[in-house]
């Protein structure tokens, strides 16, 4: 990357407040959703949200001015060193007689040539980066893939396993930052927060939903359609059914492990009144209190 300061437009000694005010002007007007198939606003944008994720972060940003780290970010390996090896008490010793020459073979050693006379090369692991990914609930237990968009502007497709809890996270082995001098990347670590539904909510690997029927369907019976993860079904109420009980569907939750098997769907009948009472309903239950009338709570 060039230098972050001439990519947003601003100079060395401008303010924190301004920088942002900088990319945010700068990232409006290239964004590629505003600016579909133009691939060279694609990359001002990528260019923008790099240069700002260096300068809008303070410690970032001093690490840069003071030369410690490039534009990608990276700690330059000179700077390590020469921080480790001045901080060592042998070091200190054997520097006093030599200077900045002397210490520029050492890491020449280090970083260039060999013992032999062959060129070695320095090598790293890139760093672990982490994300924090929202999910729709159905997205979670049915399966999906989500597009994080990076730091730099570019995108990383993570594909949400069927069944993954909230919290989980998800490892993406070789999707960190780039390693040293041709070093293995690092990983990328997503954590997932699932969303809450207004339907369904999860108790382990079984769905349970709140299923309302009417009076009529809680005296008579009948069937009725109930939803799943997977689509509607239809349910079977029982004759004489009660606010509170529990109908189990088989095999209707979630993805249990790798076996293929799933939980459960549990429907919570909730028996529901209609939105006014009529009176032909409110004579009919008026003259069935008369004659049976009973007390659900005698024994509470």
């Amino acid at each position: 990357m060039d230098d972050p300061y001439k990519i947003l437009g601003v100079s060395t000694d401008v303010s924190d407040a301004d920088i942002k005010k900088a990319y945010r002007k700068l990232a409006k007007k290239l964004h590629p959703d505003l600016n579909p198939g133009d691939k060279r606003a694609e990359e001002r944008f990528k260019e923008v949200s790099a240069a700002f994720d260096l300068l809008g972060d303070p410690e970032k940003r001093a690490k840069f001015d003071s030369d410690e780290i490039d534009a990608s970010g990276t700690v330059r390996p000179e700077h390590r060193y020469y921080k480790e090896y001045a901080g060592r008490e042998g070091a200190r010793h054997y520097g006093s007689d030599a200077n900045f020459d002397d210490l520029g073979g050492i890491f020449s050693d280090l970083f260039g040539r060999g013992h032999e006379g062959e060129r070695r090369q320095f090598k790293m692991r890139g760093g672990d980066v982490r994300y924090h990914l929202k999910v729709d609930f159905l997205e979670a237990a049915r399966a999906a893939t989500k597009r994080v968009t990076l730091p730099d502007g570019s995108t990383l497709d993570v594909k949400v396993p069927e069944g993954v809890r909230n919290g989980q996270t998800i490892r993406l082995r070789g999707k960190g930052q780039p390693g040293i001098g041709g070093g293995p990347p690092g990983d990328a670590f997503v954590e997932i927060e699932v969303l809450p539904h207004s339907v369904f909510r999860r108790e382990g690997d079984d769905i349970v939903i709140d299923l309302p029927i009417t009076i009529d369907e809680a005296v008579l019976g009948g069937k009725v359609d109930a939803p799943t993860i997977n689509g509607r079904v239809r349910l079977t109420v029982p004759k004489g059914s009660s606010s509170g009980q529990t109908l189990r569907l088989k095999g209707k939750g979630v993805k249990r492990g790798a076996a293929g098997l799933h939980g459960d769907q549990r429907c919570v009948l909730k028996i529901v009144l209609p939105d006014e009472i009529d009176d032909e309903l409110e004579e009919m239950m008026t003259k069935w209190r008369e004659t049976h009338a009973y007390n659900p709570r005698e024994n509470m």
